[in-house]
């Protein structure tokens, strides 16, 4: 069962009377923890080197949707930090999306095995600690790896994202979205790379070419070298990625029959090589949920909390447009209901328009071997509140499992900054076995609806026939009508699928969504 302490049915009272003998700056601290509603148990205060376990630190569910940032060294306890919160907000009946890049997060489907030092961890942070499994579904991208298949379409993906994968320039970027405007003018579907290698081989070839000149601002150089990245990318094998059926992802926000949240893993040990085309994908995650979800207002808990690991990767070369729509997705997605924690090592690592929004910390050891190290440390203190620890002396000296936390209150203000013991995990803290995660896979009733990749026919196949190199063959008079007038794109803008007449509405990050596409809730 969990742990009766996360359930909302247990509210905290103010202080409780034993807290009352803390030391005078620790029941300070402890005070600004006493929420009187629903929240997460991080762990016990830590002052003068001591646990204090009466001195609880926690943070109110209804303010998870305010976003966080989970940072520090490898090897301080990050990952386990984040199945300890994730593991509380499926208890509390809130869906819960994990990446997990080094395989080690699948285990919080099983019960956890007690020993002698999570009893140890127990015990000091007074937990009532009991081995408990949680209702998770496992996901892979593309289907490579053991989990559900996660594709997208390149229409719903959006040019702004494939530019960051495709490793464009802002110029090529921009051009990029040119095509992608063409295509949704002339109802040409994107589904998969193979559809927008032909848009583009079409618009450099010598049929295409009077339609190139109509795309104001893409020279045919341009479209040249996108050609080329776009061939360059598929030869790496990224084919699977887009397509069909693409992943609804409505599907993160179930929550189980006995009503815990459902935690989604995405599975990512296969692809972990690949760093710009995984982060970018959790993106897409996050900017179609954005796009779909309708505006929630105030929540007594989130719909869904959303952590992105190794976020520093999502930032790392991202252009200008991306940086905004990024910024303007967390901004916007908090009164959707949806809270993004990112998972890296350094504040540093995220940009300050996004950090600011970031209202709560999880702060674990900083190693300051270097003088970029010790810059680094002293620009992750000054993010912090003012406090009566020596945070530069704190940080480095914090260990496993330890951090300094600060969150949003009931009424939106910072608590006081607590360096903190946190929790043990309740589920396995490591990854289950090859055998159950594949049996796990093939019995979720998801699976049969995503396993199987569909090529229907969309622009790849239309611009064959229209060129005269596959179905419905024209002679060279209907072939150049087909492809250069409007026959052939009045047929495609009444085919099944297509926008009829109009360009696709997108979005954010310039994704989409296909009209008729069944949304489940």
């Amino acid at each position: 069962m969990p742990d009766r302490e996360t359930m909302p049915s247990a509210p905290a009272p103010e202080v409780s009377a034993r807290a009352a003998a803390l030391p005078q700056g620790a029941l300070r601290i402890a005070s600004g923890y006493a929420f009187s509603g629903p929240a997460l148990h991080l762990g016990a205060l830590l002052w003068n080197g001591q646990c204090l376990p009466d001195a609880q630190i926690r943070v109110p569910l209804a303010m998870l949707n305010r976003h966080g940032l989970v940072a520090g060294a490898t090897g301080t306890g990050k990952t386990k930090t984040l199945q300890l919160v994730a593991e509380q907000l499926s208890a509390q009946g809130v869906p819960v999306f994990l990446a997990d890049i080094k395989g080690d997060l699948s285990g919080i489907a099983a019960p956890g095995r007690p020993d002698a030092r999570v009893e140890g961890r127990a015990g000091d942070v007074n937990q009532r600690w009991t081995a408990t499994g949680f209702p998770s579904e496992y996901y892979a991208l593309g289907g490579i790896g053991q989990g559900i298949p996660v594709r997208a379409t390149v229409t719903g993906f959006g040019p702004v994202l494939l530019a960051k994968v495709l490793r464009l320039n802002r110029t090529q970027e921009q051009s990029l979205a040119l095509i992608f405007h063409y295509a949704d003018s002339k109802g040409l579907e994107l589904v998969d790379l193979k559809d927008l290698r032909a848009v583009v081989t079409f618009l450099t070839s010598d049929e295409g070419r009077q339609e190139l000149k109509t795309i104001g601002g893409l020279s045919a150089a341009t479209a040249g070298v996108i050609l080329r990245s776009l061939t360059a990318f598929e030869a790496q094998g990224t084919s699977g990625f887009f397509g069909e059926p693409e992943f609804d992802t409505a599907e993160l926000l179930r929550t189980a029959e006995d009503g815990r949240g459902v935690v989604s893993v995405l599975e990512l040990t296969a692809v972990q090589d690949r760093p710009q085309l995984f982060s970018t994908f959790l993106m897409w995650l996050l900017a179609d949920l954005f796009h779909d979800l309708p505006e929630a207002g105030d929540v007594d808990k989130p719909r869904l909390v959303f952590f992105l690991d190794e976020a520093h990767l999502l930032f790392d070369d991202a252009s200008e447009a991306f940086l905004e729509s990024i910024t303007q997705t967390v901004r916007l997605i908090r009164s959707k209901g949806v809270g993004v924690f990112f998972v890296t090592q350094s504040p540093k690592d995220v940009p300050a328009d996004v950090l600011a929004q970031l209202g709560n910390r999880i702060q674990h050891a900083v190693r300051a071997f270097t003088p970029d190290d010790a810059r680094a440390l002293n620009a992750t203190v000054k993010t912090f509140p003012k406090s009566p620890y020596d945070l530069e002396e704190v940080l480095t000296d914090l260990g496993t499992g330890e951090a300094v936390v600060t969150v949003l209150s009931e009424k939106g203000a910072p608590t006081p900054v607590a360096v903190t013991r946190l929790r043990a995990p309740e589920s396995l803290m490591g990854p289950v076995g090859q055998e159950a995660l594949g049996r796990a896979v093939a019995e979720s009733p998801l699976y049969e609806r995503y396993a199987r990749a569909v090529d229907r026919e969309s622009a790849y196949e239309r611009l064959a026939g229209g060129l005269g190199g596959g179905r419905g063959a024209k002679g060279p008079d209907e072939m150049r009508d087909a492809v250069l007038g409007s026959g052939v794109f009045t047929s495609l803008a009444r085919s099944v699928g297509t926008q009829i007449g109009r360009e696709i509405t997108r979005s954010l990050f310039g994704t989409a969504r296909r009209p008729g596409r069944r949304r489940r809730r």
